[in-house]
């Protein structure tokens, strides 16, 4: 396969995206790396130490982690409102299309905030919790790092019907998948280097049994050997790595699959398939370093989403409960 890829062509296409979608970002500038150094200086040493905890009991769950913070900050902005319950006055956003039967990780970040509650009352957001556990889970699984920008209040409420509406799904086209990204003011960019999240974690059966069974873009051996794992009437909760190559590995090789068309997920390889995502797939395969620089920027960017600052929300006690 020639990987040759066109420097001018792709850096031009960044451009127009750019002018197209990167100006309708919303950055709030009360958001900071340095937001607890004073206040609660331990923060980010707690959150690291109880991540690695979590993942050495768990190798999975820095993934699910990650997925929490992309599902939290698609539904009016990065609030934590996924952690809520239900209550008697809202739906939690975790009986929502997106997340029921998948979305998890709840009780690690119950252990994070009760260890931060002990260190520093009252201080650090469930918010930023989501934030800072998804940047150390990375790293955990060597992956990049990059600076998280902190200072987010908690949502009072939550909103299940704006979950199912913009969380973007595995069925989802290349169209589906910039709408849905340019609709919280991310790129066209942003949407293919923060799909290689996907180079962690797994995915249940009734996500990626469409793909396997109807699409023509898929290696064929690659599609019978998960149509034997995943039967067309068997279990929809049997999980398969969405890299199968390197699962507990954050690395560039979810891009390489794509160009084998080895995408678990419909929705990935729509990023390989013949349209304008190529030139960056391209790009994040034959780099890594290129990649994980550019996935840093775009988890500060998505990060950045609409937060609730100031006197905006509230530092909850629980993650699952107003105060």
């Amino acid at each position: 396969m020639n990987l040759k890829l066109s420097k001018m062509a792709c850096g031009n296409l960044y451009l127009l995206l750019i002018i197209l979608f990167g100006l309708s970002l919303n950055v709030n500038g009360h958001l900071s790396p340095n937001f607890y150094s004073s206040i609660c200086p331990k923060a980010l040493s707690i959150v690291k130490q109880e991540i690695a905890k979590a993942i050495k009991n768990e190798a999975r769950v820095g993934a699910s982690l990650l997925r929490l913070h992309f599902h939290d900050c698609f539904v009016n902005g990065c609030d934590g409102s996924i952690l809520l319950d239900d209550t008697s006055t809202f739906k939690s956003e975790k009986s929502a299309n997106p997340n029921k039967n998948s979305a998890r990780g709840f009780g690690v970040v119950d252990n994070i905030k009760a260890s931060l509650e002990k260190a520093c009352p009252g201080v650090v957001s469930c918010a930023d919790i989501l934030a800072i556990a998804s940047r150390d889970a990375v790293v955990h699984y060597g992956g990049p790092t990059w600076k998280v920008r902190l200072g987010r209040r908690d949502s009072f409420t939550a909103n299940r019907s704006a979950a199912n509406a913009f969380i973007p799904q595995p069925k989802f086209n290349l169209s589906n998948l910039t709408s849905s990204f340019a609709a919280v003011g991310l790129s066209f960019k942003d949407m293919v280097v923060l799909s290689g999240a996907h180079t962690v974690g797994f995915a249940r059966c009734t996500s990626f049994r469409p793909h396997i069974y109807n699409d023509t873009n898929i290696d064929p051996t690659f599609a019978k050997s998960l149509q034997q794992k995943c039967p067309q009437n068997g279990s929809d909760n049997v999980l398969q790595p969405l890299d199968y190559q390197t699962r507990f590995r954050f690395d560039d090789k979810y891009y390489q699959n794509l160009l084998d068309k080895k995408g678990l997920l419909h929705s990935d390889q729509q990023l390989y398939n013949g349209n304008k995502a190529d030139c960056f797939t391209k790009k994040y395969a034959m780099n890594q370093g290129v990649f994980f620089k550019d996935f840093g920027k775009s988890m500060i960017r998505m990060g950045n989403i609409k937060p609730l600052t100031g006197s905006n929300g509230e530092i909850r006690r629980n993650c699952r409960k107003p105060n």
